[in-house]
């Protein structure tokens, strides 16, 4: 006969295990919810088709906003559906009394399945991941190989299927599947009868002539200056956020703490390297002393005289390394909480990151192809050209200073062996992969430069 758990903890373990073993149901619900969610946003605002967070129609805000709901609707259905998968297959071994042989709750379920048949449970739980996964399948991208179990969508799914959505004019369609870099990136890879100069300026006119073109003209300088106002504000917060966070947290919470546990009694160094430059100071001082009795013509200094002289320098010395120590320690701990704070602002800050990112874009390709190459040489000839190796010798040695670490040559030499290698390497595969696509002519231009 099984013991079962009682006393204090017979409560909080009941509630543990119907938790546990409703977590299936709960995950299904979850990702359910979701997609309930998509589906709405998709009648309200799209027509019942997919939601498209690139019309130039809407400010630029509008899209971001439909564009982050999408998302995390999309994640919290995917993550959710995963979570139930695993669950399932688990708790179906594990427990045969609260989950039946066909694999139905039995333990305070929701929705009121408690009052369904097994059949009627299973119907309920396909008739909900098939609607999830017509909401899923709408977003992903088509992939070469078809699904084991093709997936119908449900009869109240309504609106437009066809996988496709039309252009704000009315007079082209796109596939919804494919981005918008995408888009252009097939656009530009397609071969056309005439040169593509040509047909830019046939569009160029064709927009100049549309009589709603001055309206257009305003409503993306408005989106630019926005765009610009929202990345700069954007950029003085990546800044200031973890530098004020480094300087509080090092002043205020990290400071006294290691003031607090660091007594005098603790060793002074932190390592070797700083005793060295501590003894070599000091020696200098003995030396300064006699150098300076020498030039006034005074007698010599006796070993009783320079004594108390080299023992006070030897305090002030002990005392600036322990507070080197002290502050390499707490650097170490508000530097932490520094990039704690820079992380939690990029990830807080999605949209934003979206719109810095287009701005950026727009500023270096829109740039001559001159201003490209300069850019370009400048950057690779300061990190990884041929006098690049001493600034890399100073920047780690400042980074190791800074930590209190020693300055290990051989993790230096190695360091710069390898890594401007590596960025060398990164720099040529952009140049090839990507801006030799986007702007040919600054590649060409690069190359006579670098020549």
């Amino acid at each position: 006969m099984k013991k079962s758990l009682t006393g204090p903890l017979a409560r909080p373990w009941a509630m543990l295990k119907q938790w546990l073993f409703q977590t299936p149901e709960r995950s299904l619900e979850q990702a359910y919810d979701a997609a309930l969610m998509i589906r709405s946003l998709e009648e309200k605002h799209f027509g019942g088709g997919k939601i498209d967070y690139t019309s130039p129609e809407r400010s630029e805000r509008v899209n971001a906003y439909f564009k982050s709901e999408l998302q995390r609707n999309l994640n919290i259905a995917k993550l959710r559906l995963a979570e139930f998968k695993t669950s399932r297959s688990f708790l179906s071994f594990s427990n045969k009394k609260l989950i039946g042989v066909n694999g139905s709750m039995a333990s305070a379920p929701q929705d009121g399945l408690e009052t369904l048949e097994p059949d009627e449970v299973v119907s309920a739980i396909v008739e909900k991941l098939a609607f999830i996964d017509a909401v899923i399948l709408k977003y992903e991208r088509p992939a070469k190989s078809q699904a084991l179990i093709p997936v119908s969508p449900p009869p109240e799914a309504s609106g437009d299927r066809s996988g496709s959505r039309k252009s704000t004019d009315g007079n082209a369609s796109y596939p919804q599947d494919l981005d918008l870099a995408e888009s252009a990136e097939a656009m530009a890879d397609k071969a056309s009868f005439l040169p593509r100069s040509i047909l830019g300026t046939i569009d160029r006119v064709r927009k100049e002539l549309d009589p709603n073109a001055e309206e257009q003209l305003i409503r993306s300088f408005r989106s630019s200056k926005s765009k610009t106002i929202v990345s700069l504000r954007f950029i003085l917060l990546l800044i200031l956020i973890p530098l004020l966070a480094q300087q509080v947290s090092k002043k205020f919470l990290v400071g006294p703490i290691v003031d607090y546990f660091r007594s005098p009694s603790e060793e002074v160094f932190l390592n070797v390297q700083m005793e060295e430059e501590a003894l070599l100071e000091l020696q200098r001082f003995e030396e300064e002393l006699r150098f300076r009795s020498l030039l006034t013509g005074s007698q010599k200094l006796t070993e009783a005289e320079m004594v108390p002289l080299l023992k006070d320098k030897a305090l002030e010395i002990e005392a600036e390394y322990r507070q080197r120590g002290s502050n390499a320690i707490k650097n170490i701990f508000s530097d932490l909480i520094a990039l704690i704070a820079f992380t939690m602002v990029l990830v807080f800050s999605r949209r934003e990151v979206v719109i810095l990112k287009s701005f950026m874009d727009d500023i270096i390709y829109g740039l001559s192809d001159s201003a490209k190459a300069f850019i370009i040489i400048l950057f690779t000839d300061i990190f990884v050209g041929f006098h690049s190796p001493h600034g890399w010798e100073v920047v780690l040695a400042n980074i190791a200073r800074h930590f209190g670490l020693p300055e290990s040559q051989d993790f230096i030499f190695l360091f710069i062996a390898t890594f401007p290698v590596i960025l060398d390497t990164v720099f040529k595969y952009w140049i090839f992969r990507y801006l030799n696509r986007v702007s040919p002519s600054a590649v060409a231009t690069y190359r006579n430069m670098n020549e």
